[in-house]
């Protein structure tokens, strides 16, 4: 659609143009009402659809796209294998396109698929992600579009995810129960939806034991050689965490690394627990606490509503906002454990 004339009927009948390009699209989500308002004024205005974008749409690819930020957390192969079940069933291809957690990458590759090549998209945002005008755009052109895991809520889309606050608020208090008093939160950017939900949760925890000043959190990157670096200092400062929290597994292998060059023992000296999907994390040495996401069920979910938006079918209720439960299993990293006792100088 000519974007000039689409923004011209939004600003008359005071709708945004996603509300506008919906209505001449004839979607189930617009009422009828306001179907008939913007059809009487984009034909006193002479407003035409753009035929070629039009025929885009109508014709489908049987192809869809999944955006993910990286592949080496375990998490996203597990969304996939949910997500391909769903498309096998439906008879359609996946594209798979990565951002490498770099924000100008995901704007590009949503650039491209803007051109008919697919006919919805799943995706899950960049840690680097400040602005979302590229998925606004997407959104307003009528592709259809799902979050899931990293969600922006701003855009009016569909999004999985799961309880990342109530399952932070959890394993916080598991630490609690067992004799931490000085956590130290470890996320990646403050912008990531999930990291402020898990966050959140860290935050509310400590509240409600009374220990909100005691409150360390920790903004981490993409370079493993830097986190390590954070997480030395922290752990060498005058006041040391009693554990961590990790908002992600990687930086719960960061802390491992840090803890085996500074000697620190875990859990006697050095509680962790971590958000994480690894089958390998119950290897770790000592094994890993870890938060698990049902990421097969949110894959599955996520392709599901896609699939419906794109075959024009109404969304349930719960469907807009789909949120997962997620699981703690307690191993070895956070258990209560006697101090280590330092060996004593022979005089």
């Amino acid at each position: 659609m000519d974007n000039i004339n689409l923004k011209r009927l939004a600003k008359e009948l005071n709708l945004s143009a996603s509300t506008i390009s919906r209505a001449l699209r004839g979607s189930h989500e617009i009422s009828q009402q306001t179907k008939d308002r913007v059809k009487a004024l984009a034909e006193k205005l002479g407003f035409q659809p753009n035929p070629y974008a039009s025929s885009l749409r109508q014709s489908k690819s049987k192809t869809i796209a999944v955006i993910l930020p990286e592949i080496e957390n375990n998490f996203f192969s597990q969304v996939m294998s949910g997500v391909e079940d769903v498309a096998q069933v439906k008879e359609y291809h996946v594209l798979i396109y990565l951002t490498h957690e770099d924000y100008t990458r995901e704007k590009s590759i949503l650039q491209v698929l803007r051109n008919g090549r697919v006919d919805g998209v799943m995706i899950s945002v960049s840690n680097t992600t400040h602005s979302f005008e590229h998925l606004q755009e997407i959104h307003d052109s009528g592709l259809p579009l799902v979050f899931f895991d990293r969600t922006v809520s701003s855009i009016g889309v569909p999004s999985v995810s799961t309880d990342d606050s109530a399952a932070a608020f959890k394993a916080t208090e598991l630490l609690l129960d067992n004799g931490c008093r000085n956590i130290a939160f470890l996320s990646m950017s403050d912008s990531l939806s999930i990291s402020s939900r898990r966050k959140d949760g860290y935050l509310k925890a400590l509240e409600a034991r009374g220990l909100s000043g005691e409150a360390q959190a920790l903004e981490c990157g993409n370079n493993n050689t830097v986190n390590r670096e954070l997480i030395r200092r922290l752990l060498e400062g005058k006041k040391r965490p009693d554990a961590i929290f990790a908002a992600m597994e990687k930086l719960a292998i960061n802390t491992y690394e840090v803890c085996k060059e500074l000697k620190l023992a875990i859990p006697e000296q050095l509680k962790v627990i971590s958000f994480s999907n690894q089958a390998a994390s119950a290897l770790f040495n000592p094994p890993l606490s870890a938060i698990v996401q049902p990421a097969y069920d949110i894959g599955r979910e996520a392709a599901a509503i896609l699939f419906k938006i794109i075959d024009k079918k109404t969304l349930a209720p719960r469907e807009q906002k789909a949120i997962f439960p997620s699981q703690i299993v307690e191993r070895q990293s956070s258990l209560f454990a006697k101090p280590v006792k330092k060996a004593r100088n022979k005089k």
